[in-house]
């Protein structure tokens, strides 16, 4: 299954969640583009300007904002049944 719906994951390489998550994405066959906010200073403020927090994952799907691996909310919003 794949998506037409941009996602994005802001993340670090030392969560677990936001390992779950990509893990989850790709066996889905969800293309995401990842954003490794301990290296990247830009993108961890945009993240904190969407969230208000700093904690990862931080999952953006067009407008809906997902904080966590809140896997029954991202299959819904990616039109995924498991």
């Amino acid at each position: 299954m794949s998506t037409n719906k941009i996602v994005e994951i802001y993340s670090t390489p030392t969560c677990h969640f936001c390992h779950l998550a990509k893990e989850w994405f790709d066996q889905k066959g969800i293309k995401y583009i990842d954003h490794d906010v301990s290296q990247d200073a830009d993108r961890r403020q945009e993240m904190v300007e969407i969230t208000g927090q700093r904690g990862v994952p931080v999952i953006k799907i067009i407008d809906d904002v997902v904080i966590g691996f809140n896997q029954p909310k991202l299959a819904e919003l990616l039109d995924i049944t498991d």
